[in-house]
């Protein structure tokens, strides 16, 4: 349920409605918009009456939201929802380009290719300390070891770091060295995770599961959301499918479903979908020509030698001709890098 507030409402009347649903046991969740407030009324509302809100002053209307996702809907939030990181804005008319190697594999790896992503026009660095795989025999990341040195290169190029906790109690050591912390794939629906993602109060990157259809992708972001914590970044990274000959099959309808959806910012990240960096600039290009907020790319300094992701990872080259295309195809669409 949302509590629509008339237009000109005052301070005074918003905290009124906002105590009142306390004072019933239920959560507020303020959403101000450009003219009016919106205040979500989160939990079981079935046995509530709009009745308790229609006599309030400054109310103008309360709506049932159907949608089981409420604080995600767009009936909560109308506008879209921007995501500040060190005055790196996620959403909006530019495209965001975040790119880095898959796992943190020593210093001198990590700093050559955040030198090469940021001179290419990359805003935020992506490297994995703690890594989900398959197999228990793949390397799984150099862990805290791996926190360390991006907490130096994070200094010593100036970029904010993207990195993925694990489990619930990873985030608050992931969370002082990360400006954005991820979700994986496999994580989507690990709801102690996202709920101390949500506590831990930074921006969360919140990844499609492979199996996930989008309503299950918001339910999940309803979580981080659910602690007030709003700036969550959703990620279509590629859905399993039939198909064998890609890695998994990147679901580019998702990004104009979700922008109608949701008003949360998404990504598309082209290398997990496609597992082959052949095919990652024309997906990246499809993506941000869908309306995608932006990239999540793997690059490596030599994927030849890399101890994870290697055949999915654009050389520094290779990421900086994708850049430069990247910005042609955002300006055709009315936007900029």
């Amino acid at each position: 349920m949302i509590v629509v507030m008339r237009s000109g409402a005052s301070a005074t009347e918003v905290q009124a409605v906002v105590k009142r649903v306390e004072e019933l046991g239920y959560q507020a969740h303020l959403s101000a918009g450009r003219e009016r407030t919106i205040i979500g009324v989160i939990g079981d509302e079935r046995p509530l009456n709009e009745a308790a809100f229609h006599l309030l002053d400054g109310v103008d209307k309360v709506v049932r939201i159907l949608k089981p996702y409420k604080l995600a809907s767009r009936d909560f939030h109308p506008q879209d929802t921007v995501v500040a990181i060190n005055g790196i804005r996620v959403g909006g008319p530019r495209v965001t380009v975040i790119a880095g190697p898959c796992s943190v594999e020593s210093r001198e790896q990590l700093l050559e290719t955040a030198l090469a992503v940021k001179e290419a026009g990359a805003t935020l660095l992506r490297a994995g300390a703690f890594k989900p795989r398959t197999s228990p025999y793949s390397f799984q990341g150099l862990g805290p070891r791996a926190l360390e040195l991006l907490a130096e290169v994070k200094e010593t190029v100036s970029m904010p770091i993207v990195t993925e906790a694990m489990a619930p109690e990873q985030v608050p050591l992931v969370a002082e060295v990360a400006d954005v912390i991820q979700i994986g794939t496999r994580n989507m629906q690990n709801f102690a995770l996202l709920h101390a993602a949500g506590e831990s109060g930074k921006p969360v990157l919140l990844k499609r599961g492979m199996m996930s259809t989008m309503e299950e992708l918001l339910m999940s972001a309803e979580y981080i959301l659910s602690h007030g914590n709003y700036g969550v970044i959703l990620c279509e990274r590629g859905i399993r499918t039939f198909e064998t000959y890609t890695r998994n099959t990147l679901d580019l309808a998702a990004v104009p479903v979700l922008k109608q959806m949701t008003h949360l910012p998404i990504l598309v990240d082209p290398s997990h979908a496609t597992g082959n960096w052949e095919w990652v600039t024309p997906l990246a290009l499809a993506g941000i020509a869908a309306g995608a907020d932006g990239l999540l790319i793997e690059v490596h300094p030599h994927p030849e030698r890399a101890l994870s992701d290697g055949t999915q990872s654009l050389r520094p080259e290779r990421f900086g001709a994708l850049v430069a295309k990247v910005r042609a195809v955002a300006e055709a669409v009315g936007r900029s890098v």
